[in-house]
């Protein structure tokens, strides 16, 4: 017997295990890449990857920011980041 698994989405939502790998945020990134490439036309491109990971990073940390408070150190300790490096990555995406 197949049991079955509630995975809760980013929307705070319950999934069961196969609608959750179509709801995933790396679903989503990957159908955002393909849509990125589809309208490129055939023109090439490069720092794809420093750019999606901009695109997602900082998000990333202005909400856990907010989350915590703006508490630094307890944003570091959620994100698994150091603190100086939360500081330069603030500095970074200008978001102080």
């Amino acid at each position: 017997m197949q049991q079955r698994v509630n995975v809760i989405n980013i929307d705070n939502t319950k999934l069961d295990k196969r609608k959750a790998a179509n709801n995933s945020l790396s679903s989503h990134v990957k159908g955002m890449v393909e849509r990125y490439f589809s309208q490129l036309n055939g023109h090439e491109t490069s720092g794809l990857h420093s750019m999606l990971i901009s695109e997602v990073e900082k998000p990333l940390i202005e909400a856990t920011l907010q989350y915590c408070g703006h508490n630094q150190t307890k944003a570091s300790k959620i994100l698994g980041l150091s603190r100086s490096t939360l500081r330069k990555k603030i500095d970074q995406y200008d978001l102080s």
